[in-house]
Order: structure tokens, then C-alpha cells, then sequence
């Protein structure tokens, strides 16, 4: 029998405001289609964080997000899984928060929790917002469709390497996405984005199950939404010339 799995939606009541929450339900739905014991927890921020092989962690405001960053550091059960091995997949709020910095409401910077070598600040240019298209540098993963939401410019330090080369959109601020390293991945691309790209989720389930290969699954619903999102991304510039088309 394959082996069971525990999947954690880190603070929704906190990091919940763009629907990331959907990212677990995503893996765990596509672990149990290939016969995968899968529980899927919504751990509120008001209880000790379960210990779990995969964690993911959505967008917020300003003040929730600095709250998440405390609990969790006070906890230390993120820090801790991630050194036993566990998947972390988190997004805008959520990917600053495993950095090592990101900006306050008023700018000020507020210390991360260091899982993951980027650090972020304010940006000076108009906030990011639409759609993006990124190239992923990940194996099999190919190009990520999602939609952003932020203000922050985040810079990919040594200890970790982008997610992707941006097509179309914001991502970082350098032509670039997210970042990796180990089993920790952060990225701006709500969607959620595991609903939008299939072989990401299943990447993160090839690391938290020890398989080489999974099962293939009808993604035909999930291959036209992709389509669609695609065209409506690539198909047209904004005035501002911030979407760039290669």
C-alpha cells in the first residue's frame, strides 16, 4: 500500500485573502486519484502548526502576514520539518514570509524565517497585477501560468536559485520568479497555482512520496484551463509595457 501523507494549510485564517488554501486540497485530491492516503489539515494560527510532509503557505495583507511570521517563529515546527525533509510550497505573503526579510506595512523590515535565501522590499513601481507566465527551471515542469498580486521586489540570494524566467509579467522584479532550494519552493503566482499547473503539484508529490514516477491522471480540464489562461496572458501588452512577450 502507498505510503499515507499529511498535508498542511499553514494559517488560513491569516495567509487565506487570495484563495491559496486550494493548493492543498489540490495535492491532496491528486495523491488520493493514485491510491495515496492523503489528510489535509487547515491549521488556524491559533494552535501549534502539525508536523507534516508537505506544507503550503498563501498571500495576505500586511499586518496578518507579519503575524503569521511570529507565530511561526515561535513555533518552529516549519523550521524543524523543513530540516527533517518535509515540502514547503508557499506563495507572495507566503513565499517572503520563508525568506530571510520582507517589508512592513510602512516599509520597515521584518525578519523572515530564513528557510528559503531571498529577501524582499517595498517597490518603488506601480503594484503587480495580472497575469504571468514563467518558464520554469524546475525538471518537468515546463511554463507556469498563475496571477499576481504584490508590491515587493524579491532578490534570490546564493543559497537558492529562481523558480523560472518570467515571460510575461512582474515575478521578482529581475525577469524572474519565486525561487527553490532542497524541497522548499516560493513563488508570486496565485491561481492557485496548483490547480493551474498540474506537473508543479506533482513534482511536489514525487519529493513528499520518495516516487521517481506517479501515475499519469486525466488532466483534460486542467490542460484546457491552462489554454485558456495562456492565451489570455500572452495575448496581449498592457500600455504600461509591463507584460514583455518573447
Amino acid at each position: 500500500m502507498n505510503r499515507s501523507l499529511r498535508i498542511v494549510v499553514v494559517y488560513p485564517d491569516l495567509l487565506g485573502t487570495y484563495g491559496d488554501g486550494g493548493n492543498g486540497l489540490v495535492l491532496t485530491r491528486r495523491a488520493e486519484r493514485r491510491g495515496f492516503p492523503a489528510e489535509l489539515i487547515e491549521a488556524a494560527s491559533d494552535g501549534p502548526l502539525p508536523v507534516a510532509d508537505v506544507y503550503t503557505l498563501g498571500g495576505g495583507e500586511d499586518g496578518p502576514q507579519v503575524r503569521a511570521t511570529e507565530s511561526l517563529n515561535e513555533d518552529g515546527t516549519l523550521a524543524r520539518a523543513v530540516r527533517n525533509g518535509a515540502v514547503v510550497f508557499a506563495v507572495c505573503a507566503g513565499y517572503q514570509i520563508i525568506g530571510t526579510t520582507f517589508p512592513a506595512a510602512d516599509g520597515s523590515p521584518v525578519p523572515g524565517l530564513g528557510l528559503l535565501d531571498v529577501a524582499t522590499v517595498k517597490g518603488r513601481a506601480p503594484r503587480a497585477v495580472g497575469e504571468i507566465v514563467v518558464d520554469a527551471d524546475l525538471p518537468g515542469v515546463g511554463a507556469l501560468t498563475g496571477f499576481e498580486n504584490h508590491g515587493g521586489l524579491t532578490e534570490v540570494g546564493p543559497g537558492a536559485q529562481p523558480l523560472g524566467r518570467v515571460r510575461t509579467g512582474v515575478g521578482n522584479g529581475d525577469y524572474t520568479d519565486g525561487a527553490w532550494a532542497g524541497r522548499v519552493v516560493g513563488t508570486y503566482l496565485h491561481g492557485p497555482a496548483l490547480a493551474r499547473n498540474p506537473a508543479l503539484a506533482d513534482l511536489l508529490l514525487r519529493w513528499a512520496t520518495g516516487e521517481d514516477e506517479l501515475a499519469p491522471l486525466d488532466d483534460y480540464r486542467e490542460q484546457a484551463l491552462r489554454s485558456e489562461r495562456f492565451e489570455a496572458a500572452l495575448g496581449r501588452r498592457t500600455a504600461r509595457g509591463r507584460r514583455r512577450v518573447r
